[in-house]
């Protein structure tokens, strides 16, 4: 996910680290193997069908989102209608939270913090959207397979891989639907081929109608503190930038950039976001007041990596589900625009 859409789940207000939640996706080979010639097509062509039809059917699901050592289960409620897509997650287990999607904006409600996040823009869908359409866009650089079939919440499933040609992406595996098209499963995989993040659904609805109420939120956010963002679809002008990426692995460009205060600093941060279809990686730069005591830093959650590097009285983030490599690679590479 970023940024995928399952973006905001385990961020808190005002907080200067980005956690994408990403959600989503494939690798690993299981039984029943399909023949090898017509497996890259076939697999395209049921990944295109994937990303339709999480867009045009009405559905109401329950899955187990695995990342690390933590599971979560959650719902998701998914309409379609002339008025266009609506979306509502919430949480079963751990902390109540919920975001809900339509076509302006998402809305994540916190309770525990009493506070509600607005992000308006183009809002990316909530789960397994981050597939570039058609798919084949992404073709330099990752190549498909059907690794076979499976069966996901009593559902007969294709099993389709998606492994990346270089060492500076994470690969995917996808179980999708046989008779509707819908993703019931989804693995992101480390260089190994060992499953860093999961995605499962356990039960998967598919309905002619989904009543309005189902995606009004349980939580008013009455008395909360509001915080709200503007996401211009409109990249600024390279000449607008004050910092640049200059080393990055072929095939990612810069697909947004945006200058913003945070509320905990005050300072304005600048944020560039580089993606090459389907990996996603963001960077922060910031100018900070007070010299860390640590110059360089990892860590890790899940896929979602990160590293920071402090220079010149400006800290540089960048964050994303890739390789540790990938990170270091972009925060290594920023230079101020002349």
């Amino acid at each position: 996910m970023s940024e995928l859409s399952l973006m905001k789940w385990n961020s808190s207000p005002g907080s200067n680290s980005p956690s994408p939640w990403a959600v989503y996706v494939l690798l690993l080979c299981l039984p029943f193997p399909v023949q090898a010639e017509e497996t890259s097509s076939r697999a395209t062509q049921l990944i295109n069908q994937m990303s339709r039809a999480s867009k045009e059917l009405n559905y109401d699901g329950i899955f187990v989102y695995r990342r690390g050592n933590r599971i979560d289960t959650l719902r998701l409620i998914h309409k379609n209608d002339e008025q266009g897509e609506k979306e509502r997650m919430l949480s079963l287990t751990g902390p109540a939270r919920e975001v809900i999607r339509d076509g302006e904006s998402v809305i994540c409600i916190f309770p525990d913090n009493q506070a509600v996040m607005v992000e308006r823009g183009h809002p990316k869908k909530l789960l397994a959207a981050q597939l570039p359409e058609p798919v084949e866009t992404i073709a330099d650089h990752y190549t498909f397979s059907i690794a076979g079939k499976d069966r996901v919440a009593g559902r007969d499933a294709w099993v389709i891989n998606i492994v990346p040609k270089d060492d500076y992406r994470f690969g995917y595996q996808l179980w999708i639907d046989e008779q509707f098209s819908l993703l019931m499963k989804s693995e992101l995989k480390d260089g190994s081929g060992w499953p860093i993040e999961q995605i499962l659904f356990t039960k998967l609805d598919i309905l002619d109608e989904i009543p309005d109420k189902l995606l009004k939120p349980a939580i008013s956010g009455k008395d909360y503190t509001w915080y709200s963002s503007t996401v211009d679809a409109k990249v600024q002008a390279v000449s607008d930038r004050q910092w640049k990426v200059t080393s990055m692995p072929a095939g990612f460009s810069m697909s947004q950039h945006e200058t913003r205060g945070v509320a905990k600093s005050g300072m304005p941060v600048e944020h560039m976001v580089y993606s090459d279809g389907l990996a996603m990686v963001s960077v922060f730069v910031e100018k900070i007041e007070t010299r860390p005591e640590t110059l360089k830093s990892a860590s890790r959650i899940g896929g979602v990596n990160t590293y920071a590097i402090y220079a010149d009285g400006y800290q540089i983030t960048a964050v994303g589900e890739v390789p540790q490599k990938t990170v270091r690679l972009f925060a290594g590479s920023v230079l101020q625009s002349r």
